[in-house]
């Protein structure tokens, strides 16, 4: 499986991770490279392992998911997380977005719907349960009303909606022709204009707005 997504377990119930694994393994583009107790065991065995994506429970003993979030992106790696958690309260939705998570989805998931969701974050996009996004866009629609949309230049609302597409700021750069630095001078416009925290909230708003690559 050269080819395969290499996936990393974080989860407090053995249980679990047992179940999960059990269910990646017989996916012929998943394969699980190992798992973790805890958020400070997982953010060590993702520098050790370097997966492609990880499962990351949110509330864990010591160290919990949104923590490991924050110290993975601190670390500058470039796995993918992809929360899958019991919680649902937004108090919990919103922090793990904004420490980095690159989706949400809950336990009760559809095994086939969590394997496409771990493709799908693998593949560069932003993965939210239909609940879940629906909360975090009633909360943007009244923090960003639309009319804040039209003090975007027609540059910026290209590169958001290459945001919402999930491309990194060296893909829109080649996309649209430009320098890495000047996207990310564009994004932090387009965040500021908003009175958005970041590129996920921004993607949502994209998508609620119709703004597509």
């Amino acid at each position: 499986m050269a080819d395969a997504i290499r996936v990393l377990l974080v989860d407090d119930h053995q249980v679990v991770r047992r179940g999960l694994r059990t269910f990646l393994e017989v996916q012929d583009d998943i394969e699980v490279v190992g798992e973790a107790a805890d958020g400070a065991e997982g953010v060590a065995r993702a520098e050790e392992l370097r997966p492609d994506v990880v499962l990351m429970d949110v509330k864990m003993p010591g160290t919990d998911g949104i923590d490991a979030l924050r110290r993975l992106r601190e670390l500058d790696n470039p796995a993918r997380v992809l929360i899958v958690t019991s919680f649902t309260e937004q108090r919990t939705v919103v922090p793990a977005l904004r420490a980095g998570a690159a989706g949400y989805v809950y336990k009760d998931v559809d095994p086939d719907a969590l394997a496409g969701a771990i493709r799908s974050v693998h593949a560069g996009h932003i993965l939210l349960q239909p609940e879940v996004a629906g909360a975090l866009l009633s909360q943007e629609e009244a923090n960003s009303p639309q009319s804040r949309g039209g003090s975007l230049t027609e540059r910026e609302r290209e590169v958001l909606g290459l945001i919402a597409d999930g491309r990194s700021n060296r893909e829109i750069a080649r996309a649209l022709v430009l320098s890495e630095k000047t996207v990310k001078t564009h994004v932090s416009n387009i965040l500021m204009k908003l009175d958005l925290a970041d590129r996920t909230q921004a993607a949502l708003w994209a998508v609620r707005h119709g703004v597509t690559g």
